[in-house]
């Protein structure tokens, strides 16, 4: 239990130092990312109005018949690449991106390398 508390700190730590760097440097637009053990959630965030501009998931109706699973970094990739159109079709071409308490390896890694290769510059 003590080593269950105390990655919890350390996430929760990342977390505000992850977010607060963002929110200080960057007056863009951030692409945040949720990971579940199932699934992979991202959506583009205007703080300053605090609106969600753009969203993705694995969810999606068009992503969710393509994945046989949607907990992978297929799965990652896929989100990334269609955040990153949804994105360029809504106008938004730079975003700030927010990786929560995430190292930046594995899905999350994957995720923003597809969202690169769209186009949407991070």
């Amino acid at each position: 239990m003590k080593r269950e508390k105390q990655i919890g700190r350390q996430r929760r730590r990342r977390r505000s130092r992850v977010r607060n760097r963002i929110k200080r440097d960057s007056n863009r637009p951030r692409l945040s990312v949720f990971r579940s053990h199932k699934h992979v959630y991202a959506q583009i965030i205007d703080d300053q109005m605090g609106r969600t501009l753009v969203a993705a998931s694995t969810l999606d109706n068009g992503l969710h018949g393509e994945l046989s699973y949607g907990g992978n970094r297929a799965a990652a990739a896929a989100v990334g690449k269609a955040i990153a159109q949804r994105a360029l079709e809504a106008g938004i071409k730079q975003v700030a991106f927010d990786r929560r308490e995430y190292k930046y390896h594995g899905r999350v890694a994957a995720l923003a390398d597809a969202a690169r290769e769209a186009g949407l510059r991070l």
